[in-house]
């Protein structure tokens, strides 16, 4: 039988607009097992996940767990355990970083301030700083939730590491494993699928280049689904990579279509219509399910270059 991303690939299903959104991610090393909601189904404590869940809901603040690629022994009680906080908007990305050995501090970081932005209670908490390594490449291997992210994402992880990219981690959940292998790599927030080894590395010389790599890209967790559409969009048609020269300044309209209005650093504008389709022929969304479904697609009908300045 088919998996899900095998079908999902053969039927050329588009990925673009389908990335998980948050304008920050916090990231907490838990070693061993995961189940389908890691937060409260691994070896942390579920009290503190839920806890962790409940603080986050509605701030932009996106949890997940990570851990090192290779086998998954639990850990000793007192391990020292990495954290990651990433702030994805562009004007004000960022990548802090800080270790643990009692995940309870993460209940006295400002969610609210983290997700707009302010990385100033991280640092209280935990005494984060700004990261100075290698961006994040957090692979997606959570096989409770899909087959197909253990048995697409566990290889990748594991070449990425074995071949010394120092930022390599295992990711609880990314959405989208019909899309497996999935990425996220921080701190900007770009998420890919259908990827191999060789395009992550050229996806991280991009960061460490200040660029954004298009191809096999979801989308920017910093926007919602249209507007990550839009934005890849404008990318393509101006040929604009730079990582922090676009911003989408707004979003009018509801599903099935929107105006999305997207802003250069430069003062350009585009108004791009995106609208909401259905991926057909209906397919099973998942190999933990026998139900087919029609997954929503984000689809660009327009890219129109603005000629006179926004105002209001």
């Amino acid at each position: 039988m088919s998996t899900c991303a095998t079908v999902s690939r053969d039927l050329d299903e588009p990925i673009s607009g389908t990335a998980a959104t948050a304008t920050t991610w916090l990231l907490l090393e838990q070693p061993g097992p995961w189940g389908a909601k890691a937060l409260t189904s691994s070896h942390l404590d579920p009290v503190l996940g839920r806890a962790l869940e409940a603080a986050a809901a509605d701030t932009g603040v996106r949890i997940a767990l990570i851990r090192r690629p290779g086998r998954h022994a639990d850990p000793a009680p007192s391990r020292v355990r990495q954290v990651y906080a990433a702030h994805t908007v562009p004007g004000n990305v960022w990548l802090h970083s800080a270790t643990t050995t009692d995940p309870r501090e993460l209940l006295a970081l400002d969610f609210d301030a983290l997700g707009t932005g302010d990385p100033r209670s991280f640092g209280s908490a935990l005494g984060g700083r700004a990261h100075t390594g290698d961006p994040l490449a957090l692979v997606c291997t959570n096989g409770k939730r899909d087959r197909c992210c253990a048995l697409l994402g566990r290889p990748l992880a594991a070449e990425l590491a074995a071949s010394g990219v120092e930022g390599a981690w295992e990711v609880t959940h990314l959405g989208g494993h019909r899309f497996s292998p999935t990425l996220l790599v921080l701190p900007y927030g770009y998420a890919y699928g259908r990827i191999g080894a060789h395009t992550v590395k050229e996806i991280l010389q991009g960061v460490q280049d200040g660029r954004v790599v298009v191809e096999g890209c979801r989308g920017s967790s910093a926007w919602e689904r249209p507007g990550q559409a839009a934005e890849l969009a404008v990318r393509t048609a101006a040929g604009e990579y730079a990582t922090d020269a676009l911003t989408v300044v707004r979003t009018d309209g509801a599903a099935p279509r929107w105006e999305v209005t997207v802003a250069h650093t430069d003062g350009r504008h585009w108004r791009v219509i995106v609208a909401q389709g259905a991926s057909l022929p209906p397919r099973p969304e998942s190999c933990g399910t026998s139900v087919l479904g029609a997954p929503a697609r984000m689809d660009v009908v327009a890219v129109r270059e603005l000629t006179t300045a926004l105002t209001g």
